[in-house]
């Protein structure tokens, strides 16, 4: 798994901007985005050849948190 500087700071970001939003849990948030965002590649790596690296990049991170974030009332998310 390879991640792009980007993708980084954007899930930093990401966790930063929940912990505020919704209840300051600290690197736990990090805990729960990460899931998220790995969620669906852990199944898809499962069909990948041996050897294969996936990148996760910024849009990614985006995505994948992206009905979390536009919601208005954050509490009912489990993050």
């Amino acid at each position: 798994m390879i991640f792009e500087d980007e993708a980084i700071r954007e899930i930093a970001k990401m966790g930063a901007e929940l912990n505020k939003s919704v209840e300051n849990i600290g690197a736990r948030r990090l805990h729960t985005v990460m899931e998220r965002i790995m969620e669906d590649m852990s199944f898809e790596a499962a069909e990948c050849e041996p050897g294969t690296t996936m990148t996760v990049t910024k849009a990614i991170v985006q995505d994948r948190l992206k009905d979390v974030t536009t919601k208005t009332d954050l509490s009912k998310f489990i993050l």
